[in-house]
């Protein structure tokens, strides 16, 4: 598998990720292990799970896997989670305060089994927070030897740029990573967070590349989704809520053209949405989630399949969001363009 840098650090990690978040919810322990080992043995090496998935339970999964494997396998794993979310019932256990945080860090710890993490991230921003003081606390943390580099998620562009400029201005570590939902079906980000994480140095860790499972090609118009699916289970989950989504017709677009691409390349339509990711600019590692093995094995397909420039731009077309001419549009754009050649 290729490897790529974790944004501007200097850490290796593998092109593709493992994600956790169904660990201890919609995978068993023996599932969840038994993806981690077929995630390894690919050479897959990024690993990210959050204090909040499962409350605790995917960490705690994770680290049962850790402590029982060898030591080789153990110390390719580049571990990463996140803080920041409810852990609790009182007002200090959720937020990016010092006080949550240091105690989310040390339960994380504790859970995984381990003395530190390579990669921790604020899972979301915290309007009460000063972020002077959840930086500080990010920089204790790597010099205390607890966190290798710091990250972020799930942050606008202007959070992103302040983060930066703060931890810079005080001399503290710099995130290096940001793990936006990024897909085929979601490309807002490319309009100002993208810019701001190439423009500083962040590697990005998509989540969520199919797009809920909208990309896996398992839902039609004509039917609404039953079964054991996420949005069989919830029509109307999260993002991808299947009346939100079905009701674009961009959707069904953006279907059909990954399906032609996948079907003339003898791949499936998983791999090609993950093989454009992975190509997009900025992108470190793309974090994968899967139920059950066998989706994590077609997934990891993915890694072995280069688009050509047609089929790229085919995708980029049928897929691009139309923002608006002013400010992201061709009259945005233009306004703040510059030609030395007159």
């Amino acid at each position: 598998m290729e490897l790529r840098t974790l944004g501007r650090s200097g850490c290796a990690v593998s092109a593709l990720a493992l994600g956790t978040m169904t660990f201890g919810a919609e995978t068993d322990e023996a599932g969840a292990h038994e993806q981690l080992d077929v995630f390894t043995e690919a050479g897959g090496t990024l690993v990210d799970t959050a204090d909040v998935y499962s409350a605790g339970a995917s960490e705690e999964i994770v680290g049962r896997w850790l402590a029982a494997r060898p030591a080789d396998v153990r110390d390719r794993v580049v571990l990463a989670t996140k803080g920041r979310f409810p852990m609790g019932e009182d007002a200090n256990a959720l937020g990016t305060s010092r006080r949550h945080l240091r105690r989310a860090l040390d339960d994380s710890l504790s859970r995984l089994g381990v003395d530190h993490v390579d990669l921790y991230q604020l899972h979301a921003w915290d309007p009460l927070t000063p972020l002077e003081e959840t930086l500080r606390f990010l920089d204790d943390a790597v010099r205390a030897g607890k966190v290798g580099y710091p990250g972020l998620s799930n942050f606008t562009g202007w959070q992103v740029q302040r983060a930066v400029d703060v931890a810079e201005r005080e001399h503290l570590a710099v995130p290096v990573t940001l793990q936006p939902s990024y897909s085929l079906l979601v490309r807002g980000i490319e309009a100002e967070i993208v810019p701001a994480c190439r423009y500083n140095g962040l590697g990005l860790l998509p989540w969520g590349p199919l797009g809920g499972g909208w990309l896996s090609g398992k839902y039609t118009r004509d039917q609404r989704p039953e079964g054991a699916t996420r949005l069989g289970e919830d029509p109307g989950r999260g993002m991808e809520a299947y009346d939100r989504v079905a009701a674009r017709a961009r959707t069904w677009d953006v279907l059909e053209a990954v399906q032609d691409v996948a079907e003339a390349r003898g791949a499936t339509m998983p791999q090609v949405a993950l093989a454009w990711l992975l190509a997009r600019p900025a992108v470190s590692s793309v974090i994968l989630g899967a139920r059950t093995t066998d989706q994590l094995r077609g997934n990891l397909g993915a890694a072995g399949l280069a688009l050509s420039a047609e089929e790229t731009a085919r995708l980029d077309a049928v897929s691009d969001p139309a923002e608006p001419d002013y400010p992201y549009g061709e009259v945005g754009t233009e306004q703040r363009s510059r030609d030395l050649a007159g």
